[in-house]
């Protein structure tokens, strides 16, 4: 049993504590003026409701590789990471780290302020054109086997399918299991 849902904080953005099981990489949907606390919330495809709200050297990283204009972020994608050596006010709290992007050539190198007076080199990788959308319906109506089917869900859960898609691969399933039943029932009576 996957238990990356049961480990979701309740929260109204994206924490670092989403990202415990591993590295995710997301595409921006819109990026809007936040409070002034957190001045930008990026949209993310992935986590709806849930905006990112990058820390500033988060931000001038996405300056460093996009530039000022937002709205030429729109459809680009970063992988995002747990960083558990992250500090706020001095203590280590973890946060959230970029460390891919799109629609840069070579990896890019940004000085980010450590410590007050102290900066240090932070690396960010270009991230590899996204592979092409599977087509889950279509594969979901191509399997005649449940176990296929299972692994198949299992696998649009975990690239982050929409429930409309998930809900209609467990229907096939169901679609599957029912004439068996149904053949089972004619043999025993």
């Amino acid at each position: 049993m996957d238990l990356t849902d049961s480990i979701i904080p309740n929260s109204d953005q994206l924490n670092a504590d989403d990202l415990m099981a591993g590295p995710r990489t997301v595409t921006i949907a819109e990026v809007v003026r936040g409070s002034s606390e957190q001045p930008v919330d990026v949209v993310l495809v992935e986590f709806p409701g849930r905006p990112f709200r990058p820390s500033k050297s988060m931000r001038r990283v996405m300056v460093a590789a996009w530039g000022v204009q937002s709205s030429v972020y729109l459809g680009r994608r970063m992988t995002i990471y747990r960083d558990p050596d992250v500090m706020f006010g001095g203590a280590k709290v973890g946060g959230i780290r970029i460390s891919h992007l799109s629609h840069i050539d070579k990896p890019l190198k940004v000085a980010l302020t450590v410590t007050r007076g102290k900066r240090a080199p932070y690396v960010v990788n270009p991230l590899p054109d996204a592979p092409l959308a599977r087509d889950w319906h279509a594969e979901a109506d191509a399997i005649t086997d449940v176990d296929a089917l299972r692994a198949l869900h299992a696998a649009a859960k975990h690239a982050g399918a929409p429930a409309a898609t998930l809900d209609a691969i467990v229907a096939r399933g169901k679609a599957l299991a029912a004439p068996a039943a149904t053949h089972d029932e004619e043999a025993t009576a």
